[in-house]
C-alpha cells in the first residue's frame, strides 16, 4: 500500500508541474512535462501556431511555412541529445495541426538549439523548451491547446514515447515547451496536446531517467542539452 500511495503522490507532483509551465511570461512556476507555469498569461486562442511578427517566409527543405498557415499530414524531425544520443520522431499534423506547425516553425528557426531538458521525473516524463531552462519562459507566442477539454478533438494517447506541449492552467497557453512521455500516461490524455511519438532512440530517454531519477527541477549546469531539433520533412 504504501508504494501505491507514493507512486501515485509522484504522478500527482508531476501533473500538477505540467500545468506549471507554458507561457512566455517570467511569473510562471516550474513547468513539467503537462504544462507550464500557473500563473502564465496566453493570448488570443484563436492564433496559429505558424505566426510571426515579422511574417516571413520560413522555409526549411521541402517544408515552407507561411504566416497564418498551419501544416497538415506527417512529418518527421531528430531532436540530437549532447551526450545521451539521438531521437527520431513523428509528428501528427492531423491530430494537432496548430502544435505541430508551431514546433516545427521554432526548429526551423533554430530556437531549441542550445536548451535543455530541465525537468525529469524517471517513470513520468523529461520536459524541455525553455530559454530560462527553470519552466519560466518560452517562445514570443503562445498557441491554442489542441485537446478535448480545450475543444479540439486529438487522438493520440499519453503512451510512451509520446510529444506532447506543456502549459499552464491556462489551455491556450503553450509555448516552446514540451515534454516526451518515459511511460504510459494516459490519464493526461484530454488536457494536453500531444502531437507525434518517438519511433527510434527512446533509450535516449530511458538514459536521461536512469541518471536523473525523479530528479524534476535539474540544476542547470547538469542540465541535458538540445544540441539540435532538425526537420527532416
Amino acid at each position: 500500500m504504501k508504494k501505491i500511495v507514493t507512486m501515485m503522490a509522484v504522478v500527482m507532483v508531476g501533473v500538477m508541474s505540467l500545468t506549471s509551465c507554458g507561457g512566455n511570461t517570467n511569473t510562471n512556476t516550474t513547468q513539467t512535462g503537462s504544462g507550464s507555469n500557473e500563473s502564465g498569461t496566453a493570448t488570443d486562442s484563436t492564433q496559429t501556431a505558424s505566426g510571426s511578427a515579422a511574417e516571413a517566409t520560413i522555409k526549411n527543405k521541402d517544408i515552407e511555412i507561411k504566416d497564418g498557415e498551419t501544416l497538415t499530414g506527417k512529418h518527421h524531425v531528430k531532436i540530437k541529445v549532447k551526450k545521451y544520443g539521438t531521437m527520431k520522431l513523428t509528428l501528427d499534423a492531423d491530430n494537432a495541426p496548430i502544435t505541430v506547425t508551431n514546433f516545427i516553425k521554432l526548429a526551423n528557426e533554430g530556437f531549441y538549439d542550445g536548451l535543455t531538458f530541465h525537468h525529469i521525473t524517471s517513470g513520468f516524463m523529461i520536459q524541455g523548451g525553455d530559454p530560462n531552462k527553470n519552466g519560466t519562459g518560452g517562445s514570443d507566442q503562445t498557441i491554442k491547446g489542441e485537446f478535448s477539454q480545450n475543444g479540439v478533438e486529438n487522438k493520440i494517447s499519453h503512451k510512451r514515447g509520446v510529444i506532447s506541449m506543456a502549459r499552464s492552467q491556462d489551455p491556450d497557453s503553450a509555448s516552446s515547451q514540451f515534454f516526451i512521455v518515459h511511460v504510459d500516461a494516459d490519464y493526461l490524455d484530454g488536457q494536453y496536446a500531444a502531437f507525434g511519438k518517438v519511433t527510434k532512440g527512446i533509450e535516449v530517454v530511458d538514459k536521461i531517467c536512469q541518471k536523473f531519477g525523479s530528479a524534476e527541477l535539474v540544476p542547470e549546469e547538469d542540465q541535458p542539452v538540445i544540441t539540435s531539433i532538425d526537420v527532416i520533412d
